[in-house]
């Protein structure tokens, strides 16, 4: 043990308190603090359908492929942070991404700044891995904001009753169940993260994240086309009379048409279905009888770690060479991102480039949780500076309206 020590390297150290690293050897410690922060019991797991070897060894991939930076209290770990590698698509143009999750500390822990000091280390860390944006799934959107995350990405909650079903449409194709590791159903899930704004681009480690605490009950079915190729699925299950939807994805109109159809053909075993939609867009306009139940309620949150290298990536709708726009941003958690940017357009190449902050004419200025929710398509930039988020001229809010694609984000992994 003492040779351990002693090939640790802290990167912090608070009086008993030492930060770094986490590795392999960590797993019990690890695993110990994630089910008591986020209040998951091995009876929990048990009736899930894990076993005691799997929830021992479930989370190891993570300290093989993640990067994961914690405090420890003498040998004991009081609090930690992951970080996954990922990559999420913007607008068409698939981007490096920082994803954070298993914030957690130990309470008797709590109030000596200890995630706040990590997540000041993670974001330099992201920032050196040249991922320009971040995302997590927030425990309080207050605290994550306070450190430049901001909400880009709704969760729609729906209950639709038997009787509102829609009727039944012709279609040429036909729903099979498949399994889960099926390569048609992640096929298509592959092609629609290609093609929507704000998916995540999932790897092998995104689909373990994805289905890690669902039950074994879990079905997916897919959409075929009459050529017998995969263009849409469903992930369910059914108990109590209610059909669970956890996911439903379609590349085209007649795979929506077919899954529904797919639905609806259980009329005679469930009461009602429900079941969440992430396309920032309510359902019930769809539906010949719309007086279906939706709740909305934030889901994701993001913060643009790189200012220079996202506003440079972005693929804006429109490229005026006549225009030089200066985006003036204040980040207290990233201090390298504090500046004046200017973003110009020469032979359908973006610039941006950091520049003295003395421009009088083209400048908005706002914080990086604005920016990250304008730039994602959250909040239009007129929403924004109606509510005293942005500070600029009136004439520059046409020019930013033509430059951010009209498009909500869609988000629905868990990680």
């Amino acid at each position: 043990m003492k040779d351990k020590k002693e090939e640790h390297t802290y990167l912090e150290t608070n009086g008993d308190f030492k930060m770094r690293e986490l590795d392999k050897s960590d797993l019990e410690q690890f695993n110990a603090l994630l089910q008591y922060a986020f209040q998951v019991t091995t009876y929990d797991l048990f009736q899930t359908g894990w076993q005691q070897e799997e929830i021992k060894y479930a989370k190891r991939p993570i300290l093989e492929e993640a990067y994961v930076l914690g405090w420890f209290y003498g040998e004991k770990l009081a609090s930690m942070i992951v970080v996954y590698s990922m990559k999420i698509n913007i607008h068409d143009e698939i981007m490096d991404m920082g994803g954070i999750t298993g914030v957690a500390t130990y309470p008797e822990y709590t109030g000596k700044g200890l995630i706040h000091s990590l997540m000041k280390h993670v974001l330099n860390y992201i920032h050196e891995q040249e991922m320009p944006i971040s995302f997590l799934y927030p425990y309080s959107i207050p605290f994550y904001r306070k450190m430049g995350w901001e909400i880009v990405s709704d969760k729609l909650s729906f209950t639709v009753k038997d009787t509102q079903l829609p009727k039944p449409r012709p279609v040429d194709g036909m729903v099979e169940r498949v399994s889960l590791d099926s390569e048609d159903y992640h096929n298509v899930h592959s092609y629609f993260a290609l093609q929507r704004h704000g998916c995540l681009i999932r790897d092998n480690l995104s689909w373990e994240e994805y289905w890690r605490w669902d039950n074994d009950d879990m079905i997916a079915a897919v959409y075929y086309n009459k050529d017998h190729r995969p263009l849409g699925y469903v992930v369910y299950y059914i108990a109590n009379d209610i059909f669970h939807i956890k996911e439903m994805v379609y590349l085209n109109i007649e795979a929506n048409y077919g899954l529904w159809n797919y639905i609806t053909a259980h009329f005679s075993m469930i009461e009602q279905v429900q079941g969440d939609n992430y396309s920032g867009e309510p359902m019930a306009y769809l539906f010949d009888d719309s007086e279906i139940t939706e709740t909305i309620s934030p889901y994701i949150m993001a913060r643009i770690v790189n200012v220079r290298d996202f506003l440079e990536y972005y693929p804006y709708q429109i490229q005026p060479e006549d225009l030089k726009l200066h985006f003036k941003v204040h980040d207290e958690m990233a201090p390298w991102n504090e500046g004046d940017y200017m973003v110009s357009w020469h032979d359908g190449e973006t610039v941006c480039e950091q520049v003295a902050d003395n421009q009088s004419i083209n400048v908005v200025e706002l914080s990086v949780n604005t920016l990250t929710t304008m730039l994602m398509g959250y909040k239009r930039p007129s929403y924004l500076y109606e509510h005293e988020k942005i500070t600029t001229e009136y004439y520059m809010l046409t020019w930013l309206e033509r430059l951010i694609p009209v498009e909500k984000p869609y988000f629905s992994d868990y990680f």
